[in-house]
């Protein structure tokens, strides 16, 4: 039997903590993601912080980043670099992680599309629309 996947959030500040929090608490779903902060470190420190977290288990791992470029996305990708059975996926939310938690079991690759996929459809525009009847509420200037 293949490992189930494991997850890495790497955000700014205390983002990657409250992401993973808010995962555990409205899946059931404990010790299957990490989280690791960038704050107050340098990019060294930083790397090491992810390289122990990667490190830190068997089985494939994605690694989830709050931005596609910076500290947090340089990291990922310089820690992975190389690395079989490893990918790093940006723009972390919480559609994502939750979707990611239910389906660890699916090969790495196509694991880490469908979460990415589940975040982009999560981000939505919605713009009130006025109706005719509003029209007949509204105050004048």
């Amino acid at each position: 039997m293949t490992a189930l996947a494991r997850g890495v959030v790497v955000a700014h500040d205390g983002v990657a903590a409250a992401l993973v929090r808010a995962v555990e608490h409205i899946s059931g779903v404990r010790g299957v993601l990490s989280a690791v902060s960038n704050e107050a470190c340098a990019p060294e420190e930083l790397r090491a912080r992810v390289a122990d977290a990667v490190s830190g288990g068997e089985g494939p791992v994605i690694v989830f980043v709050d931005m596609s470029s910076g500290s947090c996305a340089f990291a990922g990708r310089q820690v992975l670099r190389g690395r079989p059975g490893a990918a790093v996926v940006t723009g972390v939310n919480l559609p994502m992680l939750l979707d990611f938690v239910f389906h660890r079991e699916m090969e790495l690759a196509t694991l880490a599309e469908r979460v990415a996929g589940k975040g982009r459809t999560a981000a939505q525009v919605h713009l009130p629309e006025a109706r005719d009847d509003d029209a007949d509420r509204a105050v004048p200037d």
